[in-house]
């Protein structure tokens, strides 16, 4: 078995990672839309690098390094919204800390390997330190960075990485990927679509009934702007309400991936997985600190996406082509759908400005420009 082999859907990317692995650049840039594979590429082309055998996927070093354990890897993700360049070389997990660890022997025979996640939130001062270490690079180090948004990086650290391109997966075989993983069809072509053709997405949709809540919150809470002013506030809390449920969740998550760590009698955790554990729970923290905003805005883009069919609908087009096959397409003039979806997508931006820290408020104003609409789309 090759593990980089085992990524789907991205066969010009593998056949230059293959060839790659045996004479690695100092640093590579994964560059595509999310759900297209990159993670799932990274993982699989860092154990082709620490695997001496080019990744057998089947050795310690190939398994370790599918769950981010290898000893000779370090993986970089935003805390909350950013890549910080931090204080000092023991700032863990900011660029200072990472191009001091890259200076460092490694604590196995072999490369050290940086996989860093969602790169282009790095601080303008972050990608100045990193990039130092990209211009003068420390021999047996390579770094792997990831991006949907590749443009958002600057130009002095694109131009000193080897760019690899992940395009966007074909609706097609992510529907036969769901198909074969035991989803219905008509399931799996409406999570693809639901999901942009997010893989990872897709699937969680797909797997079972609550799949969908982010959108049964979403039409529930327009269902509740079409009562007027106060319904459209009553929404914002809904919404609110639903997405701390989900945040609430993911500490039921954690204790389910704690659980085989720990001693069955006494509840306590085994002392030889304490580094385990602390990544789990490090990573549990950062996807906490994400839980509210990524669910409002995966409701928002929800509520968005049903407008979008409305427009479809209004202007004649093909109901094949539209994305909640499970739904009516709605009755609204495209002037109305149009300007809805303008209404979503500030929303959007608003909420991805973690500076904005009333998020409330942000919906409230969403929900109250949306009163004119709602009534159509919920009486559909």
């Amino acid at each position: 078995m090759n593990i980089l082999r085992s990524v789907p859907g991205q066969p010009e990317a593998i056949w230059f990672l293959e060839k790659a692995a045996d004479r690695p650049h100092h640093a590579y840039l994964f560059a595509g839309p999310e759900g297209s594979g990159k993670q799932q590429a990274a993982r699989a082309f860092a154990g082709a690098l620490l695997c001496p055998r080019g990744g057998c996927g089947e050795c310690r070093d190939c398994r370790l390094a599918l769950a981010d354990r290898h000893p000779n890897l370090v993986v970089v993700e935003p805390e909350g919204r950013d890549i910080r360049v931090g204080l000092g070389p023991d700032d863990h997990g900011t660029a200072r800390w990472m191009v001091a660890w890259a200076s460092r022997t490694a604590p196995e025979p072999g490369w050290k390997v940086f996989r860093v996640e969602q790169a282009d939130r790095m601080t303008p001062e972050a990608a100045d330190v990193l990039l130092k270490a990209l211009e003068e690079p420390t021999g047996g180090t390579v770094f792997i960075l990831s991006s949907a948004r590749p443009d958002e990086l600057p130009e002095t650290v694109r131009s000193r990485c080897q760019t690899v391109t992940f395009h966007p997966l074909a609706e097609a075989f992510v529907v036969d990927t769901l198909v074969n993983e035991g989803a219905p069809e008509e399931r799996a072509l409406l999570a693809t679509r639901v999901a942009g053709g997010n893989l990872g997405r897709a699937r969680r949709i797909a797997a079972d009934d609550r799949g969908l809540a982010f959108r049964e919150a979403a039409l529930e809470a327009l269902d509740e702007a079409g009562r007027g002013p106060a319904g459209a506030l009553a929404a914002a809390d809904r919404l609110m309400e639903a997405a701390k449920e989900y945040q609430k969740g993911l500490g039921r998550d954690l204790e389910a991936a704690l659980e085989p760590f720990t001693d069955p009698e006494t509840g306590a955790p085994v002392r030889q997985f304490r580094a385990e554990i602390r990544r789990l729970e490090e990573r549990h923290v950062r996807r906490e600190r994400r839980a509210e905003r990524d669910f409002l805005d995966w409701s928002l883009l929800a509520l968005e996406a049903v407008f979008r069919d409305s427009l479809l609908s209004a202007a004649g087009g093909d109901r094949d082509w539209s994305i909640n096959l499970d739904l009516d397409g709605g009755r609204l003039s495209a002037r109305d759908a149009a300007r809805a979806v303008e209404v979503l997508e500030e929303a959007r931006e608003a909420l991805a400005d973690e500076t904005n820290l009333n998020v409330r408020l942000i919906l409230e104003e969403a929900f109250l420009r949306l009163t004119d609409v709602a009534p159509a789309v919920a009486s559909a």
